[in-house]
């Protein structure tokens, strides 16, 4: 079980996509996006924080569920409150599911110079509430298991990084996923 988290346009949607790609070769891969699971799992929750971790409770609830069966789950939500990914985790760990949590990072400056859609700006100048990591709090990891850049790497950069660990772990075998070049051809 990947957990991808991370502030809003860090890159946890893109490089869900491109691990799906790159471990496909070894099992079925699936991708709870954040996003989705709001629309398809999660409609009618707001933003409060004791929404927000029953949308983190049901996104690990589902990883589990896929994780057991034989799926790799790949997680890309923002997941802002530590405790409730610890309970993910503790959750992912009882059921004898390994966890790997990925601390997609960067900046919230570099992340409002690429901010397509103007909502770092929006929030920045006060006009959006409760956006995580401007108006509303985010709780970066304290201990990682896995750290990427996205500021200052590419996306190829930070999937071998995130592949490099599964398979320190021996959760990937060598050879396994497939490598850039064997994606992009």
């Amino acid at each position: 079980m990947l957990w991808l988290t991370g502030l809003s346009g860090a890159g946890k949607s893109t490089l869900s996509r491109v691990l799906q790609a790159a471990l496909a070769t070894e099992r079925p891969v699936e991708i709870l996006d954040g996003d989705e699971v709001r629309t398809y799992l999660s409609a009618g929750l707001g933003f409060s924080k004791e929404d927000r971790d029953t949308n983190v409770r049901r996104i690990g609830f589902v990883a589990r569920l896929l994780a057991r069966n034989g799926a790799a789950a790949v997680t890309a939500a923002i997941s802002p409150y530590a405790e409730t990914r610890n309970e993910v985790r503790s959750l992912a760990e009882r059921d004898g599911v390994p966890f790997v949590e990925v601390f997609v990072s960067a900046p919230v400056a570099a992340l409002a110079a690429r901010d397509v859609k103007g909502l770092y700006r929006k929030a920045l100048a006060g006009e959006l509430t409760r956006f995580t990591g401007v108006s509303d709090p985010y709780e970066p990891p304290e201990r990682p298991d896995v750290v990427v850049r996205t500021d200052v790497e590419t996306i190829d950069e930070s999937v071998e990084t995130i592949l490099e660990h599964l398979r320190a772990r021996g959760l990937l075998r060598p050879g396994d996923a497939r490598t850039a070049e064997e994606r992009a051809s």
